[in-house]
């Protein structure tokens, strides 16, 4: 059976300002910078003049938020780094800019997927490996727990 390479648009990654989610956009850019595909920094955020969710920021305090995971994105060499903020839960937000891009990949960080309550619960990076439509990288952005 023959294997074509894999086409769509660019590389996705949800990020929200924390020390794991740079981890997740430094991987991202390194894999954008070796396709030669775009990037796109993707955060969710709460729909424009709503109170809630609080956790949320809103699109102006997130993209001054994400400024230095865009910058960095640059430095390792992605060739065309875009910021694009999306209402709604992370999971939907990071699923419909996924969607909406053609993304050929989504890329998220670990975290969440570890503790009780995202075990539980579940989580960002697991909910989006059910929903997304593209594959999804999960990237390791937390120390791994002790056996």
């Amino acid at each position: 059976m023959a294997t074509t390479a894999p086409t769509g648009g660019p590389i996705v990654v949800g990020a929200d300002g924390s020390a794991t989610s740079l981890t997740a956009v430094e991987r991202a850019a390194t894999i954008a910078a070796a396709l030669g595909r775009r990037l796109v920094v993707a955060c969710a955020v709460r729909p424009d003049g709503a109170a809630q969710p609080a956790e949320l920021p809103e699109r102006a305090a997130a993209e001054r938020l994400l400024e230095p995971a865009l910058e960095r994105a640059r430095e390792l060499g992605a060739p065309d780094v875009k910021f694009r903020a999306e209402p709604g839960s992370p999971v939907a937000a990071l699923a419909a800019v996924a969607g909406k891009e053609d993304a050929l990949m989504l890329v998220v960080g670990n975290r969440g997927m570890n503790s009780l309550s995202g075990r539980l619960l579940g989580s960002i990076p697991a909910d989006l490996a059910r929903v997304a439509e593209c594959d999804v990288l999960i990237v390791r952005s937390t120390p791994r727990e002790a056996p």
